[in-house]
């Protein structure tokens, strides 16, 4: 039986695929901090480039966590654009703002500034206005427009030996917790099943993402949840993971990796918050909400961040004390807000 994606893929935008088909060497740029989505998107683009004829780099200014080594393709990331390519697209996949791209964007601004640019992302707040980009927040991850954009190409996702159907099925999995976010659509179980038609492992990479760490990133977990406190009489949950913890358990960032799900998973909180510290002077937080409650959006926006109703995030330019203080304010001004 083969999965039947005709009824959304009208939802592609003729831009989009005009710019990308006609595109011989593209850019394809991460956001910094890379997680599955932006990863598998990226691999996408680069397989529906490539099967087209073309040739893609891949970049994103982190490197790639060691979560994703299972993965065929992410040894292909590099930290900076190859020197002496004649570019002729850039795609940048999965930042809400381009901000997100990071350093090499500030590294390469010549560059990033004189190529066509796509944008293909499924963040709420993000207001990329391009002719030939793509953002729908209805989209559970930007993997799942990869590959509605691949089937209207032609090019198959069962594409590179399976590589392309494994790399989009991550995303999907990652930004739906397996599909335990409400975020998950028909459209997004359609295109999930048209992948796993063609060849992409789900309970392997469901196994890999959320139910296998190991023993250092579980010893992490510990150090986050044993800070644990609450706000607005148990309406709001936080916790905070500093610097040192990172070097008291042998681990790097990328360990932190669903940490914030983990806190959001209390039975009496509306709003779960985690607090990574930076730097002495910069702290990334993490948002989740439940259904019908705070917008995360809002609670970020406050801060420059962005994201998804459910799912946000910011940093703040202030210590992790100062920050914790004044986000944590904004929270319980919007848990209080709701009761009104």
């Amino acid at each position: 039986m083969t999965i039947d994606l005709g009824p959304w893929l009208t939802a592609v935008p003729e831009s989009t695929l005009a710019a990308l088909a006609g595109a011989r060497d593209v850019l394809v740029v991460s956001h910094e901090n890379p997680d599955a989505d932006t990863l598998g998107a990226a691999i996408g683009i680069a397989t529906i480039v490539e099967a087209r004829g073309g040739r893609a780099t891949l970049v994103c200014s982190d490197p790639v966590p060691p979560l994703y080594d299972f993965l065929a393709g992410m040894d292909r990331f590099r930290t900076d654009p190859e020197t002496g390519r004649r570019h002729d697209q850039l795609v940048v996949v999965d930042c809400g703002t381009l901000d997100r791209v990071g350093p090499v964007r500030d590294r390469h601004r010549q560059l990033f500034e004189r190529l066509p640019r796509i944008v293909i992302d499924h963040h709420a707040s993000n207001d990329e206005g391009g002719l030939a980009s793509w953002v729908d927040p209805e989209a559970a991850a930007t993997c799942e427009l990869v590959a509605l954009l691949a089937v209207r190409l032609g090019v198959g996702l069962d594409s590179a030996r399976g590589a392309l159907a494994a790399a989009l099925m991550a995303g999907i999995v990652m930004d739906t917790a397996t599909f335990a976010h409400p975020n998950s659509t028909p459209r997004t179980l359609a295109v999930s099943a048209a992948l796993v038609e063609a060849g992409a492992p789900l309970s392997e990479i469901s196994r890999r993402l959320y139910r296998s760490k190991p023993d250092t990133q579980l010893r992490l977990f510990g150090r986050v949840l044993d800070r644990l406190g609450t706000a607005a009489n148990g309406r709001i949950v936080h916790s905070a993971l500093l610097l040192g913890d990172l070097e008291a358990t042998g681990t790097m960032s990328a360990h932190s990796e669903g940490i914030i799900d983990l806190l959001a998973q209390s039975e009496t909180a509306d709003v779960a918050i985690l607090f990574k510290e930076q730097s002495p002077t910069a702290t990334r937080v993490s948002v989740r909400t439940k259904a019908g409650g705070v917008d995360a959006v809002a609670l970020t926006g406050a801060f420059g961040g962005g994201g998804h109703a459910r799912a946000a995030g910011a940093t703040v330019e202030a210590p992790l004390d100062e920050a914790r203080r004044r986000v944590i304010a904004e929270a319980e001004r919007l848990v209080a807000a709701m009761r009104a």
